[in-house]
């Protein structure tokens, strides 16, 4: 939907909480990040685009408005005029994205906030903050506290790892739904998974077929056409439409987890990892902290397009900011991942579960190897460079 001239048009917290946050520059005021346009902020004049400084909630301009703001002359139309910005990408015509942590006005783009950059909490403090802070985000989720609108069914992305488990074990009657084609490890852990939580889990089957309708959807709905978006983003996709079409309206994912505590192994032992550029294990986490904003547009836009309100548990304040007080060993240590995260799934998931390895969704769910061999069946061979890349782009073509 287009923007109009009020407050309703600002998703995830109340206007009044983001007034105080732009006042005191607080990039974690509570809730699960918030964006849209906020008609009377403090200190400005005219109405102004907030999103927060993670991009929890996704928010488009116009290009050309975009552009113009950052002119001598005021533009027309203005960023914030209705019908120059939207939440959903698909409604503008060339849409680009608000940075996180910014407002968007006539007169340009300002980042105001950034993430919190203090010294570590020390280990029992840190373990202490964490505990408490998963206790109240799980503990609300079967309340509409995300400000999205709507009290509608819930159920759980579930993949049978610590991070699905411990935000089905705050949503104890939801539904659980994987998305997978057959045989492959995301399934499998799943219902092993809800088996040992004694839960109902729907797996959602995936064909070549349905690969592909996934694929064009997907695109459509988030302008990524690249493999690894593409891979990452149609298994959720797959899972989130079968919810829609039980009557599910929110869908909890575990979202953030990975980022926030540590869960990717180039966190490990960075000094010797060329994958980030610092040699520390916090600095790590940092790095994939910063990539969030961009991850979670795609997710967000594509549980949307499936016709379901993504709720994510582990992004909220709180437990962002008792994530960024974690201690290099409570994030990786002695190979061990999230270990600030296992230790409070500790006593919430059975141990199996607490203690799981997860594989990264595109490789869990075959549909990496499955896109792979469409394209080599389709004459893309993989001596050819990004022979998946030239693949999906030759299918959609006209989409």
């Amino acid at each position: 939907m287009a923007g109009s001239p009020s407050d309703t048009d600002l998703r995830g917290a109340p206007s009044g909480r983001v007034r105080d946050a732009l006042r005191n520059g607080d990039p974690l005021p509570g809730g699960r990040g918030f964006a849209g346009r906020l008609t009377d902020p403090p200190d400005r004049d005219g109405p102004v685009l907030v999103r927060d400084v993670l991009g929890r909630q996704p928010l488009f301009v116009e290009r050309e408005a975009a552009a113009a703001a950052t002119r001598p002359a005021p533009p027309d139309p203005a960023p914030t005029d209705p019908g120059a910005w939207s939440f959903d990408r698909a409604a503008l015509s060339d849409p680009t994205p608000v940075p996180a942590g910014s407002v968007a006005s006539a007169d340009g783009v300002e980042r105001v906030w950034t993430l919190p950059d203090e010294p570590p909490a020390d280990p029992e403090t840190a373990q202490a903050g964490v505990d408490a802070a998963i206790d109240a985000a799980i503990g609300e989720l079967g309340d509409d506290t995300d400000g999205v609108g709507g009290t509608g069914r819930l159920a759980v992305a579930f993949s049978g790892g610590v991070d699905s488990g411990v935000v089905a074990a705050g949503a104890p009657d939801a539904p659980c739904y994987v998305a997978g084609f057959e045989g492959c490890h995301d399934v499998a852990a799943a219902r092993e998974a809800a088996a040992a939580m004694d839960r109902d889990l729907r797996v959602v089957e995936i064909t070549h077929e349905e690969l592909l309708r996934a694929v064009r959807a997907v695109a459509r709905a988030t302008g990524r056409r690249n493999p690894m978006d593409l891979a990452i983003a149609v298994p959720l996709y797959l899972a989130a439409e079968a919810a829609a079409a039980d009557g599910i309206a929110r869908f909890a994912v575990g979202q953030g987890a990975d980022e926030l505590f540590g869960g990717y192994s180039k966190v490990v032992d960075p000094a010797t990892d060329d994958r980030v550029e610092t040699d520390t294990v916090r600095g790590a986490c940092t790095e994939t902290v910063r990539t969030l904003p961009d991850q979670l547009e795609r997710d967000v836009l594509a549980l949307r397009a499936a016709g379901v309100e993504p709720v994510a548990p582990l992004l909220d304040d709180r437990v962002v900011a008792s994530a960024l007080a974690l201690p290099g060993a409570l994030l990786a240590s002695d190979g061990e991942r999230k270990v600030a995260l296992r230790r409070a799934a500790a006593g919430r998931v059975p141990e199996s579960v607490r203690t799981a390895d997860k594989k990264a969704v595109q490789y869990g769910t075959y549909v990496s190897r499955e896109l792979d061999r469409l394209a080599r069946r389709a004459g893309f061979k993989r001596r050819m460079d990004d022979h998946v890349g030239q693949y999906l782009e030759d299918l959609l073509t006209d989409d």
